[in-house]
């Protein structure tokens, strides 16, 4: 690690966390989560539905309201096919939807009924290690949810090899966001009922983040609101790279979804501590 990268994560973390982070105690909360995942028949059949359920929407409306929608207009004013339109906004959607249930119902599962925390924060783990720990399981799930995506995408013609690879760490990053928001949310909910209250906005967020239709397409009022939102952002950025047309309002996207990650994953730190009084 060179000194400037590893003053940059002493910073962060000194200014996020409060100096409890350690890298090697994570990864040891996510190689867990791994070797659980590994031994429970049930959690491979969760894993292929996560994944099937995107690819689903991909052909049957990229195929078959593309069908009647023809060529979509970018903001450069090259036409591409719908398929290749919806298919980075998909791609977001499935990289928000595998974040947040790893985030709010299993990770809810775990801290208020399974008890899992109470038993490793008895360890040297820090309420830092487990959250960073937690998300870094749900960030790898994420990916190879992702990749496989990108690998649909490329056999349909959506885009490129080239541009494939670049998307898959911005993917990730859509993760990231979506993954410490679901964490800090989850921290404050009291029952499995408020997951109801997640999953509509959510469903909410995926059908309105310019998703199926360009952003001009909404009432002006509606188009304010849709700016603000986190997947709207990585519609954006992957939208911009899957298709080739890149800007400095790319820029913009992925910074909004950075400082999203770290702010609520300071929450999320902070009210695990407090619920475990450590």
């Amino acid at each position: 690690m060179t000194a400037a990268a590893y003053l940059l994560r002493s910073v962060l973390v000194r200014t996020v966390l409060g100096d409890e982070l350690r890298l090697p105690r994570a990864a040891a909360m996510t190689s867990r989560n791994v070797t659980l995942a590994r031994s429970a028949k049930a959690y491979g059949v969760l894993l292929v539905s996560g994944f099937a359920e995107p690819v689903f929407y991909l052909l049957s409306i990229g195929w078959g309201v593309g069908a009647l929608i023809g060529a979509m207009t970018l903001a450069d004013g090259r036409q591409v096919s719908y398929l290749s339109y919806v298919a980075p906004a998909l791609l977001a959607s499935s990289a928000m939807g595998g974040a947040l249930a790893e985030t709010t119902t299993n990770f809810f599962g775990k801290l208020h009924y399974q008890r899992q925390y109470e038993a490793v924060l008895n360890t040297p783990l820090t309420p830092g290690d487990v959250a960073f720990g937690e998300l870094g399981w749900g960030m790898l799930r994420g990916c190879l949810y992702s990749a496989a995506f990108l690998a649909v995408m490329v056999a349909a013609g959506a885009t490129t090899p080239v541009r494939a690879l670049a998307a898959l760490p911005v993917a990730v990053l859509v993760g990231l966001a979506f993954g410490g928001l679901g964490m800090a949310i989850s921290s404050f909910m009291r029952s499995w009922q408020d997951i109801d209250y997640i999953l509509g906005v959510q469903f909410a967020l995926f059908l309105f983040s310019a998703t199926f239709v360009p952003l001009r397409a909404y009432p002006a009022g509606l188009q304010a609101v849709v700016r603000l939102t986190p997947l709207y952002q990585g519609v954006q950025l992957l939208r911009g790279i899957t298709l080739g047309y890149p800007s400095w309002s790319l820029l913009g996207n992925a910074g909004y979804l950075v400082a999203l990650a770290l702010v609520t994953m300071a929450i999320a730190v902070r009210r695990i501590r407090r619920l475990f009084r450590t």
